[in-house]
C-alpha cells in the first residue's frame, strides 16, 4: 500500500502523534546528487557556484563519499559510491547521474518510521540509523511515496 492509495490512515496516524511531534516534517534538510566522482563536479559546485564546501566525509556502510554543501539553511550532498554494489553505485547504472533522493528534517526519527510504517509507507531502513553528518536517518521506499526516494533527518543534539 502507497501514501497514495490510503491517504485518510496516513492522516489518523498524523494525528495520533504526541503535539510535541507534529508536524512531522519540520524542513528540507538536504538534497542528495548522485555523481561518478566527486573531483568532476565538485569545482562546479564549490568554485564556479560559490557553495562553501562544508565537509567531505566517507560512509562505509553505505559504500558513498560524500562532499556537503551549503546552502544558506539546507545542504546539498554530492554522493559518490566507492564500491560497486553500493546503493549509489546501483543507481548511476540505472539512472545516471543526478537526483538521488530528497532529506526532510524530522523531530523524531524513530517516532517518524513507526507512524510512516503505521500509515502503509514501505520503509527501507526499518529503524533509524546512523547517517552524515552526525545525524539519524531512514529511507522511504520511493513505490511508496509517488517516485521519489525521502529521506528523513533527525540531527543528533
Amino acid at each position: 500500500m502507497s501514501l497514495f492509495e490510503n491517504p485518510e490512515q496516513l492522516r489518523r496516524a498524523i494525528l495520533n502523534l504526541p503535539a510535541e511531534l507534529r508536524p512531522l516534517c519540520v524542513g528540507l534538510d538536504h538534497l542528495g546528487v548522485a555523481v561518478p566522482e566527486l573531483e568532476q563536479v565538485l569545482p562546479l559546485y564549490r568554485d564556479l557556484l560559490e557553495l562553501p564546501l562544508l565537509a567531505t566525509e566517507t560512509i562505509e556502510s553505505d559504500g558513498v563519499r560524500v562532499a556537503i554543501l551549503d546552502l544558506k539553511g539546507p545542504h546539498l550532498e554530492l554522493l559518490e559510491p566507492t564500491r560497486e554494489q553500493s546503493p549509489v553505485a546501483k543507481f548511476l547504472k540505472k539512472r545516471g547521474p543526478g537526483l538521488h533522493h530528497v532529506a526532510l528534517k524530522v523531530r523524531d526519527c524513530a517516532s517518524a518510521v513507526r507512524m510512516l510504517r503505521e500509515a502503509g509507507i514501505t520503509m527501507i531502513d526499518e529503524a533509524p540509523r546512523p547517517g552524515a553528518s552526525n545525524k539519524l536517518i531512514a529511507f522511504c521506499h520511493p513505490r511508496s511515496t509517488g517516485g521519489v526516494l525521502l529521506e528523513l533527518c533527525q540531527r543528533s543534539t
